[in-house]
């Protein structure tokens, strides 16, 4: 066996035994016995395929600590769909290696197909109930962020007075949290669901969240320092946005750019016009605040 291919059966043996430890170390809080059961199985798989690359390096290695804890505590904070998908995703980049180990090692061809077929339709079977409600969330954080952001940046140049600004958006923010919670509340009894009420939490908490983080800039910046509010708040939009987009791109699987691109255009978009809007009305009604 050549240096590489020994050193390539290393890595991925290390790799299986730490992802063993994570699997069950996120099963032990992961609700739901389907998931927990999912869960344990795919920890049981990538044991076996750790002792199958021990055959081969004739090495006993130990979990690594840091690793199997970051996995666990990204589970914990943005959940197991997230943190599992994030792990496997990175195996992805493992595929190229196996091309080298398939003329060495022949049950690397089995190890890979496992990965790729049994593994990835036991990840589908995985079923969080946050992630049944980001649809709430989108829209209650879609919402937010193009209200928002066009009001904080109509207001901006209106009263040029950070304070004012953060005091009218948060009024606006929370009258407009319960309006969009009590929407999604009656939407949902409409269609006969029984989880109206979680739907309109999601939705409102994802409103509310949205907003606090839109009206720090105001409350951080002096009087003066209005215009320099609104760049921190339209780059916290960007970041809000590219942060959810790659959440959801990750846990369930779609495309990263187009929501991104979509979701940042029409934020900026009415930020831009309504800042304009602004000025117009400052200049036309005569208000000096």
């Amino acid at each position: 066996m050549t240096e590489k291919a020994l050193a390539i059966i290393k890595k991925m043996q290390q790799n299986e035994l730490n992802e063993s430890f994570i699997y069950r170390g996120i099963a032990r809080f992961a609700k739901g016995k389907e998931n927990k059961n999912v869960l344990l199985r795919l920890a049981s798989e990538e044991e076996a395929h750790y002792h199958i690359w021990k055959n081969y390096s004739g090495m006993e290695m130990k979990p690594q600590k840091f690793r199997i804890f970051k996995y666990i505590f990204i589970a914990r904070v943005l959940g197991f769909t997230f943190a599992v998908k994030l792990m496997e995703n990175g195996e992805e980049v493992a595929q190229k290696e196996y091309e080298h180990l398939l003329g060495e090692v022949p049950e690397s061809a089995q190890i890979r197909a496992q990965e790729e077929e049994h593994e990835a339709r036991l990840l589908e079977m995985l079923d969080e109930e946050a992630l049944s409600y980001v649809g709430s969330m989108v829209l209650g954080m879609n919402d937010a962020l193009v209200e928002l952001t066009g009001s904080l940046a109509g207001f901006t140049f209106a009263m040029q007075n950070t304070r004012l600004i953060a005091l009218s958006g948060l009024i606006l923010g929370i009258s407009a949290t319960f309006s969009m919670s009590a929407s999604e509340f009656l939407s949902a009894k409409s269609e006969g669901r029984t989880d109206a009420f979680k739907s309109c939490s999601y939705t409102g908490v994802a409103y509310l969240v949205t907003v606090v983080l839109l009206i720090l800039p105001y409350l951080l910046f002096d009087n003066a320092g209005y215009i320099w509010a609104l760049v921190c708040m339209l780059i916290t939009v960007i970041l809000i946005i590219a942060g959810f987009s790659y959440y959801i791109s990750v846990a369930k699987g779609e495309r990263f750019r187009p929501r991104f691109l979509e979701m940042s255009l029409i934020s900026i978009g009415v930020a831009v016009i309504s800042f304009g809007v602004g000025i117009l009305a400052k200049k036309f009604l005569g208000i000096d605040l």
